[in-house]
């Protein structure tokens, strides 16, 4: 019979080996959403817009780094949904990209359920539907990712946190915006830009219609927020600017910056920036909160977005003319602005060391692609739009999908890495990436707007840009130490941005255009990392894949639909229980042993 002291020990050391073993592992948090058209008037006139949970915008979805995070979407659209995490890099886990290389669509009335890890990341970023001009109605929502308690933060804890989201807006459906862009009819000027789905404040009566509801952020004097301002817009370069308020800027798309005070900021389609703004001022009115387009002439003047930053001790609305750009509304002082943007080399971010320790000046590139623009063309009686004389059209199976089942034909690995001399076709040409090798890639913009450039799995050091063509000399003005890394870049018209890129997250990456114009006309590519060692810690295709195109044969009817899922078998429950009877196990097993000392 075993005494009661070795039995009290045997289960005190199991209880703390199980507490330690199933508790030590990164979080896992749950979210159902619903992904469905509600009624808004943004600018007085209704319209449907895409909500999630009938919110518009939708839900900010609030982590820290390495925590699991799995969505379970419905989608209560009438056409197929998929949502993308922009900037997220899902560290080998291409599969929970939500891009149509990535996913077969989620079908209207199906759910679907992302799973995926936020490992070694921090900062701001946003998610959006991704097919069929969508965003154009909304479904858009912002995603943050604090640090954990062990790392430090590079300023000082905020006395609060506020996200906004600027959009350019149009009172035309998603469904007939997309037409005219397929019939090569420009979107035109957009009916006015949202400010958190928010029309403008009445600041002039000439251009602000009666009866629009408008964004007001309370504050109370003397503190300091951080602001999150994302550009989740169709086609817009926008400057955003607080009446009277400094904006220093402290992080941007997961990368802590320089901290540099600016008056206002250009940000670009896809782009989000993080600031530290103090309420310093009198509050001898409210102040204005503008995003006003870039690049434009007078008559873009009604398309301005104002909200309202209110002070508790105001002493009455704001009032007066918009603070203005005056000279600065200019192209060479915003690529200027936009090289003033340096990566923080001595702050931590996702890890204890240093961002710097990082040292991408002074690897070797091992592949280099110039890739080139064009306004948008007629290529076999269709307007499309390409890369290096390529338009993209996305093929029926994913490319993943055809990856791991082996379908040939699918895509070809041959986009060519500068501008083919050669009618321009519709083709599945994808970029051939060396995992673990370094690419340069220059963006060459022979269009006449602004257009944003992004990279989805990866954050790309942006080194330099500049007006012209881009020539070998370039490369003497890359700056090689501090760098911003970021994951949308804008290029300026007539002009070049050169990024460099560290390979080191195998899969199938989507390289877009963020202007959506441009995206769905065929401005994007894919780029594959084949890691061709046994990596066991790449994730395999999840077992709620969705079939489709050549693999439809293969898709079980969805008889769970609706139904709230918990994950696949890496979620915590499953854990849970493995560990349960791991610990009962262990227990039995001591015991035995304590039974045959005595």
């Amino acid at each position: 019979m075993p005494s009661l002291s070795c039995w009290f020990f045997t289960t005190l050391l199991c209880f703390f080996f199980f507490l330690d073993t199933a508790f030590s592992g990164d979080p896992f948090v749950y979210f159902d959403w619903s992904v469905s058209y509600t009624t808004a008037s943004p600018l007085g006139v209704k319209q449907q817009v895409i909500g999630i949970n009938k919110q518009f915008p939708g839900p900010i979805l609030n982590v820290t780094t390495n925590w699991n995070v799995v969505v379970n979407v419905k989608n209560d659209l009438d056409e197929p949904l998929l949502l993308h995490w922009n900037g997220v890099q899902h560290r080998k886990d291409t599969w929970q990209d939500g891009v149509s290389g990535t996913n077969c669509p989620i079908p209207a009335g199906w759910n679907w359920t992302y799973e995926f890890q936020v490992k070694d990341q921090i900062g701001s970023f946003f998610y959006f539907p991704s097919l069929n001009f969508q965003r154009a109605s909304g479904g858009y929502g912002g995603i943050i990712i604090n640090n954990r308690a062990v790392i430090p933060v590079p300023f000082g804890l905020p006395d609060g946190d506020v996200t906004i989201f600027l959009s350019d807006w149009y009172t035309k459906s998603h469904k007939d915006l997309r037409k005219d862009v397929e019939n090569g009819v420009d979107l035109g000027i957009p009916d006015g830009v949202l400010i958190n789905g928010f029309g403008p404040y009445r600041y002039d009566d000439t251009l602000v219609p009666n009866g629009i509801s408008y964004q007001i952020i309370n504050v109370e004097p003397g503190k300091t927020y951080r602001i999150r301002v994302h550009n989740v817009g169709i086609s817009t370069s926008l400057n955003f600017r607080i009446q009277n308020h400094n904006l220093l800027l402290v992080e941007t798309e997961g990368s802590y910056t320089v901290q540099q005070n600016y008056t206002n900021m250009d940000i670009h389609v896809g782009q989000s920036y993080s600031f530290l703004v103090t309420m310093d001022q009198n509050a001898s009115t409210d102040y204005y909160i503008v995003a006003s387009p870039r690049f434009v002439n007078s008559s873009w003047t009604r398309a301005t977005g104002v909200a309202i930053l209110h002070y508790a001790n105001s002493q009455g609305p704001a009032s007066g003319p918009l603070p203005s750009l005056s000279d600065q509304d200019n192209p060479s002082f915003s690529i200027n602005q936009a090289r003033s943007i340096r990566w923080n080399v001595s702050a931590g971010a996702a890890r204890p060391n240093p961002q710097g320790s990082f040292k991408y000046g002074d690897i070797t590139v091992t592949d280099v692609y110039v890739i080139v623009n064009r306004p948008p063309e007629l290529i076999n009686g269709k307007w499309r739009t390409t890369l290096n004389g390529i338009s993209y059209l996305p093929p029926s199976t994913p490319l993943t999908l055809a990856q791991h089942y082996k379908i040939l034909g699918v895509y070809k690995l041959d986009f060519p890495n500068r501008w083919m001399n050669r009618p321009s076709k519709v083709d599945v040409s994808l970029i051939n990436g060396t995992y673990r090798g370094f690419m340069e890639i220059i963006f060459q913009n022979n269009d006449t707007t602004v257009q944003s450039y992004h990279l989805d799995g990866y954050a790309f050091f942006v080194v330099g840009m500049d007006f012209g063509a881009w020539t070998e000399n370039s490369r003497s003005t890359y700056n090689k130490w501090d760098g911003v890394a970021r994951c949308t870049t804008q290029v300026f018209p007539g002009a070049w941005t050169a990024i460099l890129v560290s390979l080191d997250n195998a899969g199938i990456w989507n390289l877009r255009a963020e202007n959506l114009n441009s995206w769905y006309l065929g401005q994007e590519s894919y780029l594959q990392v084949v890691n061709t060692e046994n990596d066991s810690n790449e994730n395999s295709l999840p077992d709620n894949a969705i079939y489709c195109g050549l693999l439809s044969s293969l898709q079980r009817d969805q008889s769970h639909k609706y139904q709230f899922s918990v994950g696949s078998p890496r979620s915590s429950n499953s854990r849970m229980i493995l560990f349960m009877l791991l610990f009962l196990a262990l227990i039995e097993s001591l015991y035995g042993m304590c039974s045959v000392k005595h």
